[in-house]
């Protein structure tokens, strides 16, 4: 019985032992579930880092001037960048949690509001952007822009697909540019006979220079005579009964335009670009694609370029783009060019700034090409160098080259502007090149020149394609010595065969890269 009862005892203190444990897992467990509990249902805190920026709008008078924003973060450091160049920040970093930053804006010289957007950022991902604007001069002429609706009847193409439709082009040189009178340089009226035959010679581009300055009926209010800009569109569709592409342009124009990319200069000759320009946008609105604007020429100084020559140069660019697209209709989506300063590639590709355009992909950028000048244009021998009658390796045997300008730089020049512009997404106008015709030369001398002269053209039209550069020969009409002309202005007949020639032969043996 004592037995009995001490494994009675024995049983049930191991049960007992095995109740207490399991109470105390239940208890543990218990816990562990409501300390889980309460912190799910706690809210889960951390630290977010954090950029303050105050204020985020500025606006500057047209002046210029400065301003005070402030700048705070939770992170380690901050970085700041200004969209345009004329918008300057005092500190572009900083490691302080609180900051000053003064933003200075120059005078804005253009008859438009500009826009600029400084960008923080901090710890290289949380971003603030300060957007920035600035009233441009009150315009001196009338506002001439009558904006409409956006219009893109017939008006698909983009700036690539323009350019790759151009085979190769021409230029109307010395008629439609000479200031009051395009004959007064010596060539006939532009006719319908002169148009077709220049198609009909394998050519479906024109560019048509033109002077608008001398043609101005009242000086106070900019306005143009209604006569002119009739004529400029009896011109245009000479080219368009034929199908063809038009560059009409602002062009020397008696040097107003041309001859003042100076901060003394800037403000009254953007107003006067402003004025002309929304005048011939809206009387040429209704044209298709088939016309494009080109804002000027060979804008330069007298003197070796300046840092002030490039940034006026590029406010005309600028309010060209601006007081095309603000007519709207077809010109929203114009294909439009800008000129390089002085149309010069190695000022292009160092200096030039595409404008800023509401219209994506509808800029071309226009650059001319007459190296090497003793060769080209040179009228007379020089103290710094004498007249080359022949161009090319090939032709070395029949007198001195230039020193440079062979087919070799040819080749560096248009690849320049390859990688500059073309490779994103700006394909280039050439506007103009050409070589002088040496007439007073005679017999084989006279003979291997002409050769080595079409050879020329034709090895710089191949290039040009090559590269994505729309190439525009230079033809003034001039058939004496020392002119371009490929034909008589007077019935369309070829004055230069070999020439014409050379310049389709070229443009049949290459293909734009788009």
């Amino acid at each position: 019985m004592a037995m009995v009862f001490m494994n009675i005892c024995v049983h049930y203190s191991k049960v007992s032992t095995f109740i207490l444990m399991f109470r105390f897992i239940s208890i543990v467990l218990l816990l562990f579930i409501a300390f889980a509990c309460k912190k799910a249902e706690e809210p889960i805190t951390a630290t977010i880092s954090q950029l303050s920026i105050s204020p985020q709008q500025v606006s500057f008078p047209t002046n210029g001037g400065s301003t005070v924003i402030a700048v705070k973060m939770t992170g380690s450091r901050w970085t700041a960048s200004s969209s345009q160049s004329w918008c300057s920040i005092s500190k572009q970093s900083s490691s302080n949690t609180s900051e000053q930053v003064t933003l200075t804006a120059t005078a804005n010289n253009t008859a438009f509001t500009r826009t600029a957007r400084v960008l923080f950022i901090m710890n290289t991902k949380d971003s603030v952007s300060v957007e920035v604007s600035q009233q441009g001069l009150q315009s001196l002429y009338p506002d001439y822009s009558s904006p409409i609706a956006a219009n893109n009847t017939g008006m698909s193409s983009d700036a690539k697909k323009i350019a790759s439709n151009m085979v190769v082009g021409w230029n109307l040189g010395n008629s439609l540019e000479v200031p009051g009178d395009e004959t007064l340089w010596g060539n006939p009226k532009t006719s319908q006979q002169l148009i077709d035959a220049i198609k009909a010679a394998g050519i479906n581009a024109i560019r048509i220079p033109c002077a608008w300055d001398s043609y101005i009926e009242n000086p106070t209010t900019c306005k143009l005579k209604a006569s002119w800009l009739a004529r400029v569109k009896e011109v245009v569709d000479y080219c368009y009964k034929n199908n063809m592409y038009v560059i009409i342009n602002i062009h020397w124009d008696g040097g107003w335009l041309e001859n003042n990319p100076t901060y003394d200069k800037q403000a009254t000759v953007n107003a006067k670009q402003k004025a002309l320009w929304e005048q011939i946008a809206v009387y040429f609105r209704d044209y298709d694609e088939h016309l494009l604007f080109a804002g000027t020429n060979e804008v330069h100084s007298s003197t070796t370029a300046t840092a002030e020559n490039f940034e006026v140069q590029m406010s005309f660019n600028q309010t060209f783009v601006n007081a095309v697209r603000a007519t709207g209709g077809k010109n929203t989506y114009r294909n439009l060019v800008v000129q390089a300063y002085n149309t010069n590639i190695d000022l292009a590709v160092s200096n030039l700034i595409v404008p800023t355009d509401v219209t994506p992909n509808r800029m071309l950028v226009e650059v001319h090409y007459y190296d090497p000048w003793d060769f080209c244009g040179m009228e007379k021998d020089e103290s710094w160098g004498t007249v080359k009658y022949f161009w090319g390796a090939n032709y070395a045997q029949y007198g001195a080259l230039s020193s440079y300008g062979q087919e070799s730089y040819v080749n560096t020049q248009f690849a320049k502007m390859k990688t500059a512009f073309v490779d994103k997404g700006f394909p280039v106008i050439l506007g103009e090149f050409g070589a002088s015709r040496r007439s007073t030369l005679t017999g084989t001398a006279l003979e291997k020149h002409l050769e080595s002269r079409a050879y020329f053209i034709e090895y710089v039209t191949q290039q040009a394609k090559k590269n994505g550069i729309v190439p525009f020969v230079w033809d003034n009409g001039f058939t004496g010595n020392l002119g371009m002309a490929i034909f008589n202005r007077k019935d369309g007949t070829t004055f230069d065969t070999p020439l014409l020639q050379g310049l389709l032969k070229g443009a049949k043996a290459s293909n734009y890269p788009f």
